[in-house]
Formats: structure tokens, sequence, C-alpha cells
């Protein structure tokens, strides 16, 4: 005789009604690591990217489904670009069946530098991070951030010493919002190319001399660094606003330097 079980359908506890009437502006998963593929300016970056996954929710409903989070990652895609970025939210959005959401993702993005004389290829890694959210009337925003090392050196020190200039390593921080596609390594360059001089992986004795004297030739406080890439950013029709952070790590003293813009646009 066939012993047959069946089993009683489980309660979704998730959907049950919540009376306390309190609206959750953000509820779901954090800082979940994952293999990712990026797709920026035709190249694909192979990367792990740390996420958070978030979507808002009802007064009247007493929790989220935390699983469908992770099994919309599960799903098969292609390298993801900006503009898929922005359809796998409106999918969370329509998985959750929520109104509004937010995914952010972290990333480092290795891309290949040749040294300025002997054309030496290697890689450098920034940090990245591009964050969407939608809101409950249906608008979407998009933020693109990046942390690049660049060189600085004194214009104040360069005056006044006989010889010499004192320098030192630098983050630049820039965080934009884009009502427009931008590729990563776009923003890197804004940044690198206002610097005293930008770094490398390797560099032979030719590039050495070479960046040593392009920094001394190029003197920026960090007052100067934060305005130099203000005015470059202002320029980039897709940016919609933004935020520089630049900070030098003094190399006469046990204190960085630090200095901040922000400023919104209007797009014509």
């Amino acid at each position: 005789m066939n012993n047959i079980f069946k089993l009683s359908p489980l309660s979704d506890t998730q959907s049950t009604q919540d009376t306390r009437e309190i609206h959750i502006d953000q509820v779901g998963i954090k800082d979940i690591r994952y293999p990712i593929s990026i797709l920026s300016a035709n190249t694909t970056l192979q990367t792990i990217a740390k996420l958070s996954m978030t979507v808002g929710l009802p007064s009247h409903k007493k929790g989220t489904h935390m699983s469908r989070f992770i099994e919309l990652l599960e799903q098969d895609r292609v390298s993801l670009d900006q503009a898929q970025f922005k359809r796998l939210i409106y999918e969370m959005l329509d998985k959750l069946g929520a109104l509004s959401g937010e995914i952010q993702i972290e990333f480092p993005a290795f891309i290949t530098k040749n040294a300025p004389v002997s054309g030496v290829k290697s890689k450098l890694d920034y940090d990245v991070s591009w964050l969407g959210n939608v809101s409950e009337c249906g608008e979407y925003t998009f933020y693109m951030s990046v942390k690049v090392p660049v060189t600085s050196l004194c214009p104040c020190s360069k005056e006044i010493s006989d010889y010499g200039a004192h320098n030192q390593r630098s983050i630049l921080y820039i965080k934009v919002e884009l009502d427009g596609e931008m590729p990563i390594c776009d923003l890197v360059s804004i940044a690198e190319k206002n610097a005293s001089c930008e770094i490398y992986g390797i560099l032979k004795r030719p590039d050495e001399k070479y960046v040593t004297e392009r920094a001394y030739d190029n003197p920026k406080f960090v007052e100067d660094l934060a305005r130099d890439i203000a005015l470059s950013l202002n320029e980039e029709k897709n940016i919609k606003s933004y935020s520089i952070e630049a900070e030098n790590f003094e190399s006469i003293h046990n204190h960085s330097a630090f200095a901040r813009i922000t400023r919104a646009r209007n797009i014509a």
C-alpha cells in the first residue's frame, strides 16, 4: 500500500495585513557580494560587486519577500550597462510589487593605462558606484561616483623653497547625477586631468622623471583640485548635479587637507 503525503499550503506571513499604519521607506537586502559584468565604453569589466537592493513598503503590508531580490540577481543576463541597470530596477519593482525602490552597486573597475614615456601597460583599480532610484511617482534618478587616486604638489612649497616642493598622494571623489549615459573612464579622466599628475601601476625610470617634473610644473592646492574638476563637470551636458571631494594626505603634516564642492544645474 502506497503512502501518499499531502503537503498543506504554507502561509505567506509577509503578505498579511499590518495594523500599525507606518510606511517603510526602504526595506530589502544590504551588502551582498556578487560576481557581475559591467559594460562601459564598449569594454566589459569582470568584477565582484557589493549590492544593496531595497523597495518601499506600504503601511498595510507586514513585510517584503527577501528571497525575490536574490532570485532577481540569479537570472541569466548579459553584461550590465547603465540602461540595463535602469531596467533591472523596474524589474525589481515588478517582482516585489512595489512602487518605489533603489539599487546600489559598488565595485572595483580595473582600467589599463599606458605609462607616459615608455608606454608600458598596467592596470589601475578605481572604486565605482552606481545608484539608481525610482520614486513613488515613477521618477528615475541615476548617480555614478568614482574614487580616483592622483598626485598633487603644493604651490606654496614650490614658491618658497630654493629647490624642490613637497607632494603627496591625493584622493578625488566625484559623484554625479546623470541625465544620460556616461562611461566610467570619462569620469575618471576628468579627475586625473585636473590633478598635478595622474598615477600609474608601473613606471620605468623615464616615466618617473616625467611624472615628477609634470607634477612640479603643475602645482595644485586641494582648493585648485576641487575647482578645476568643477569647471570640467560644468561642461558636461548630461550632468544634472555633482559633488566633489578632494583630500590631500599631507607629506609634511599629520593631517589631511580637504575641500568639497556640491552643485546642482538645470538641464535645458
